[in-house]
């Protein structure tokens, strides 16, 4: 499995080199660097960003801000990306990658919750990528499709995709009573897969991504 993994990494169009840097500093620096996006996910988020054109980008979990570093090199001028991050202590290393980037400035970082944050920003957003706290993944979907008694945050053509979907397996595993986090992920694949209001497909790349187009 390493060497295709090395295969693909090797096949996929390079990384960029502050993003690299980024990727070097988060494992030097932050604890589970492994929440990082990586090379490959990234090149793949920065391509649906250019194909699908967004105006407006949330991200939910900004971590140390290489999955908004990647998503922002593709949007176009004019367009904004709000990324929401509990971790306050977080945010001195991801700022400072975003000031270092050309394309820093469409970046808006928010300290906080996303449940508490995102309605406060105003109107919808075209594309989200959901990579927060696993046990609130239910909450984020709740709160986007306005199923939390708010607005909803997302219209018609809007794109969710949600990361570590699969949770290294556990999916498919027993789960422990007190496994909020399995649980937690389990409720929101059913959820998705089951409203009508959406499709979606889950694709197996590095812990699982579930992409979600509104109708």
């Amino acid at each position: 499995m390493e060497a295709l993994e090395r295969y693909v990494c090797e096949h996929t169009a390079p990384e960029e080199e502050l993003l690299r840097e980024l990727d070097r500093e988060t494992h030097l620096r932050v604890v589970q660097p492994r929440m990082l996006s990586g090379h490959v996910q990234g090149r793949l988020l920065g391509m649906i960003v250019r194909m699908l054109r967004p105006r407006r980008v949330l991200e939910i979990g900004t971590f140390t801000g290489y999955s908004a570093l990647a998503m922002a090199v593709g949007l176009e001028e004019g367009a904004v990306l709000h990324t929401t991050e509990v971790d306050d202590e977080l945010e001195p290393l991801a700022r400072s990658f975003f000031d270092r980037s050309p394309h820093g400035a469409k970046i808006r970082l928010h300290i906080g919750s996303a449940l508490d944050i995102a309605p406060t920003l105003g109107g919808t957003f075209d594309l989200v990528f959901i990579d927060g706290d696993k046990r609130e993944y239910p909450a984020y979907y709740r709160m986007l499709m306005g199923d939390d008694g708010r607005p909803p945050l997302v219209h018609a053509g809007s794109v969710l995709i949600a990361d570590n979907i699969l949770w290294s397996g556990k999916v498919v595993q027993p789960v422990a009573h007190n496994d909020r986090h399995t649980r937690a992920l389990l409720d929101f694949n059913r959820t998705v897969v089951g409203d009508p209001r959406v499709e979606n497909v889950i694709l197996p790349l590095r812990d699982g991504l579930n992409i979600i187009r509104v109708k």
